[in-house]
């Protein structure tokens, strides 16, 4: 084998080893049961989420939805945004009463991404302070649940 094919050989191995399709994230996604009345439940998830600069709109009894959060704030946001990029996150959550005393809570948190201004939004993975596994640990706290 010459070098030149050697090289060719290498080069289609690179070409064709990184051109696979991506793989799609896994949702960060929690559903739980908690010790709580449905009302208390309700009212902890509205001020942890309002609270972590989310806007929060109940579309009906036990399913809320959240605008995209934003991320940053500040006067030169727009210069890092365009120049470094952002991320921007959002919830969907749904409860329902299991009993008097317990509430089945499902929790989603959506993030997108993108790293500078000529690049689209892709899903991305969500930055662990808005993760859904410390936001369901932020409503714990709310109902002083261990």
């Amino acid at each position: 084998m010459t070098l030149r094919t050697g090289l060719l050989l290498a080069t289609m191995t690179l070409v064709i080893g990184c051109s696979g399709a991506p793989h799609p994230l896994p949702s960060d996604l929690i559903e739980t049961r908690l010790a709580a009345p449905l009302d208390t439940v309700k009212t902890a998830l509205t001020q942890v989420l309002t609270d972590g600069g989310y806007d929060v709109d109940w579309k009906n009894d036990s399913a809320l939805e959240t605008s995209y959060r934003e991320e940053m704030h500040g006067p030169g946001k727009r210069l890092y945004r365009w120049r470094f990029g952002t991320i921007k996150s959002r919830v969907n959550a749904t409860v329902k009463a299991v009993d008097d005393q317990s509430t089945a809570l499902t929790l989603e948190v959506q993030s997108e991404g993108k790293d500078g201004i000529f690049t689209s939004w892709d899903q991305v993975p969500s930055a662990l302070a808005q993760g859904a596994d410390n936001q369901l640990r932020l409503i714990k706290n709310a109902l002083q649940l261990l």
